[in-house]
């Protein structure tokens, strides 16, 4: 009997390791299903290429539903967009994506996940890849891995919600619908880009880091991440009630730092400098779709008093801008992780949305 308990746990944990959370998804939307698809001659935007890139994905739903496309963000995955605060608000019966009607693709982008990355073997000597190389791999993965035609839908948070717009110029008339949240349609700029650069170049100066050649992971990555985190999300109200003491601060940041860093550091560093040539502004009177870009009033890589976006969305016809107020519940640049914020707005443009001539 307590050999039968022991595999029990062990096969729970292997779920657990697969980052799909059961209490999420099990009574509200069908069970996420993972596959991988191979692109072959993949060629990047410098001219490099490589024989053969997997792009591992996610999916919710049957084939034979509506098909929408959902982007994660930096050094995410289309696993970390299950959890309850975004899948459990969205996929469910009767919500905006309902998977009973819609099929949800959330791939890994390239260079993150499960998809083709540096870590895989050939580290600082993987090709350069910039956002529209990853959305080309998406591309690639939904007409000729999955076989679609015309999505219902694309919508992504935070770097997914850059490759969105990226989608939208690229690809005008391949989706009905666009929804880019948490980012701007221009290039990196202000506090946004000098932070990133500080990032890399604390990775790049780390004394373990040896051109990217290191035999163990640089020891600064974990600070560099914590240091970049808490200046680039979070929200103000949410972290003074999380820390309203010096003392309570201390601990939070201590309890970060001591948070073991899991990944790889050529990963980390090719994902951020992925940005580095991100401008989808000059094309945007290309967009067809249907848009309702969200961000949120305390994001701190996309301050609204900026005016960017309120500049840039007069030039998308029929493009719409939704800012969510900052509140006790917002998190700022990580405000649109919870759907309950938002997913009215989504449901609306779906509501509205015609459909494209296929």
């Amino acid at each position: 009997m307590k050999e039968l308990v022991t595999k029990f746990i062990r096969v729970i944990s292997l779920a657990a390791g697969a980052l799909v959370a059961v209490s999420a998804w099990a009574a509200d939307y069908p069970v996420p299903k993972e596959a991988d698809w191979v692109a072959r001659d993949f060629r990047f935007h410098t001219g490099e290429s490589l024989p053969e890139v997997r792009l591992h994905y996610t999916t919710v739903g049957a084939p034979s539903g509506e098909p929408v496309l959902v982007l994660h963000g930096t050094a995410g995955s289309g696993a970390t967009l299950l959890t309850q605060d975004f899948a459990g608000e969205l996929f469910g019966p009767g919500q905006p994506l309902d998977a009973g009607r819609y099929f949800v693709i959330l791939p890994d982008a390239l260079g993150t996940g499960k998809s083709t990355r540096p870590s895989d073997g050939l580290r600082a000597r993987f090709p350069k890849y910039n956002y529209e190389d990853m959305v080309l791999a998406q591309y690639r993965l939904v007409t000729e891995g999955l076989s679609i035609k015309h999505l219902r839908l694309v919508l992504g948070n935070s770097m997914g919600g850059m490759q969105t717009w990226i989608w939208g110029v690229k690809y005008p008339e391949f989706m009905d619908a666009l929804v880019p949240m948490a980012c701007q349609p221009t290039e990196m700029s202000g506090r946004n880009w000098m932070l990133r650069r500080m990032l890399v170049e604390s990775i790049r100066s780390d004394p373990d880091w040896n051109g990217g050649n290191y035999t163990s992971q640089p020891k600064s990555m974990q600070r560099i991440l914590v240091q970049f985190g808490i200046a680039t999300s979070g929200g103000s109200q949410a972290l003074y009630k999380q820390a309203p003491t010096r003392e309570k601060g201390d601990a939070l940041v201590a309890q970060r730092l001591a948070q073991p860093f899991r990944g790889d550091a050529n990963d980390v560093l090719y994902q951020w400098e992925s940005s580095d040539d991100y401008n989808p502004s000059p094309g945007l009177a290309r967009i067809r779709a249907a848009l309702v870009a969200i961000n949120s009033a305390d994001d701190e890589r996309n301050p609204p008093e900026l005016g960017i976006l309120e500049r840039e969305i007069k030039r998308v016809k029929g493009g719409r801008y939704v800012l969510i107020p900052a509140s006790g519940d917002t998190r700022g640049h990580a405000t649109t992780g919870n759907a309950a914020l938002w997913k009215q707005h989504l449901a609306d443009l779906l509501h509205r949305a015609p459909r494209m001539a296929q």
